[in-house]
């Protein structure tokens, strides 16, 4: 299998994570870049998205979006990072909750990086950290038990969004009024798997 990424891509860390705590060793990785306005053919190649990550499996369409491949990747190898239900809604909930962080974190960096300084609207970039604003919230005050309960996907996409925040937004200072989800983000990304994926730079 080959999986198409990006080191700084933190959907692709989920991956990563996920495959260094599950011991899955045999996935060869290609290194792709591109934006929404100019996409990577090579990955468009295998998503039509043109997004990555993407799997491309040894037998079977490509795979997308992270989710999907974390799912795939898990039942492969024989792993719970997604437990039974009625756990398993709770774990999706979370996944779903880091990954809209993820959303929202880079559509603020193409808004600064790929729309002309002109036509910014920073109305439009306060509202992206306003749904982070709230996710944080809803992180912090619903879902600690969660966080501290058994590894499972949930945990690792938000420590990924987490990381990503630190990577990309670190002036906007989210350990500020989130002490709980602040003590255990510095628990987990201790994790060997956490280290070994830092995004470089």
């Amino acid at each position: 299998m080959k999986l198409y990424h990006s080191p700084t891509s933190p959907y692709v860390r989920k991956i990563l994570v996920l495959m260094a705590e599950t011991g899955l060793t045999d996935i060869e990785m290609v290194t792709a870049s591109g934006t929404p306005v100019a996409p990577d053919a090579g990955v468009v190649e295998q998503n039509p998205l043109g997004k990555i990550p993407a799997l491309q499996r040894d037998n079977g369409p490509t795979l997308y979006d992270s989710r999907v491949i974390c799912q795939f990747l898990n039942a492969e190898a024989g792993a719970d990072l997604y437990p039974a239900a009625p756990l398993l809604w709770d774990t999706l909930t979370m996944e779903a909750t880091a990954d809209g962080i993820l959303d929202a974190a880079l559509l603020m960096v193409y808004e600064q990086r790929i729309r002309p300084e002109d036509k910014r609207f920073d109305p439009w970039v306060e509202g992206q950290w306003g749904k982070i604003s709230r996710a944080l919230d809803a992180l912090e005050s619903r879902w600690t038990g969660h966080l501290n309960g058994k590894l499972d996907m949930g945990q690792i996409a938000t420590a990924c969004a987490l990381g990503y925040l630190d990577f990309r937004h670190a002036d906007r200072h989210w350990r500020m009024n989130h002490p709980l989800l602040a003590a255990w983000e510095a628990g987990f990304a201790a994790r060997p798997s956490m280290q070994a994926t830092r995004p470089p730079g």
